[in-house]
């Protein structure tokens, strides 16, 4: 995940276990595991990463990468942060819709940003076409617009962004979710919109599509009954 600012946990209780939630969590690091035996055995994964120019040429045939790439990660750093922000916002975002429906709207969501970024690489240099494409980033950027629309003030604890502030504002501070999530968009827009983006480093097309994928389908899948959505208001005292 790409953003100026690193959560650290979030406040809000869940009505459910978050079976699913665990489930692509424990899916990713198997999958990572499985890389890294793969690679020490010279065995390639160039199958299962999403590479653009393959999918046009044979959309058939390479269908399976828009789910497989999903599960992928180029290293431990890329995958930490995944999972971190999974973990925190994916909990209650599957409390809200329910176990099948979050689990279609996080692939869904992957799929979408997967289409984004393969289209976004076919309107730049040729180069950018064969950019292998692979992490969780897009579908999880999907859980994080589900979370924006959800729970907007449920406050989340971030690492400080300003260094010479910690002796005044310690390490840690409060920040409600809607500055936490846009400052990510915001931040992932710019990077979309440089005439660099689809040549290679972080997908960024992909957070983008996956983002705007959430916003759509969060009200298509979320379930009709109500639901309570901020049960923790300490955020809203404070502001009075």
């Amino acid at each position: 995940m790409t953003g100026n600012v690193l959560p650290i946990r979030d406040h809000l209780p869940t009505r459910t276990v978050p079976y699913v939630n665990y489930g692509l969590i424990a899916a990713n690091v198997l999958a990572f595991a499985g890389e890294i035996w793969l690679s020490s055995n010279g065995i390639s994964l160039d199958p299962f990463v999403l590479v653009p120019a393959n999918l046009v040429a044979d959309p058939a045939g390479n269908a399976y990468t828009l789910f497989t790439h999903m599960f992928l990660h180029s290293g431990f750093m890329h995958i930490g942060g995944n999972m971190l922000f999974l973990w925190i916002f994916g909990d209650n975002v599957e409390d809200a819709l329910g176990h099948v429906r979050y689990l279609f709207f996080y692939l869904a969501c992957g799929v979408a940003a997967a289409l984004a970024q393969t289209a976004a690489t076919l309107a730049g240099p040729p180069a950018g076409t064969h950019v292998p494409m692979l992490g969780a980033s897009g579908a999880i950027a999907g859980v994080l617009a589900a979370y924006l629309l959800l729970y907007p003030r449920s406050p989340i604890t971030v690492v400080n962004p300003i260094p010479l502030l910690w002796l005044f504002w310690g390490f840690f501070i409060l920040f409600p979710a809607w500055l936490v999530i846009l400052e990510f968009f915001v931040v992932n827009l710019v990077n979309a919109l440089s005439p660099s983006s689809g040549t290679g480093g972080v997908a960024f097309v992909a957070h983008v599509g996956g983002f705007i994928a959430g916003l759509v389908l969060l009200p298509i899948t979320r379930k009709h009954e109500r639901v309570e959505h901020e049960t923790w208001q300490r955020w809203r005292r404070q502001l009075e």
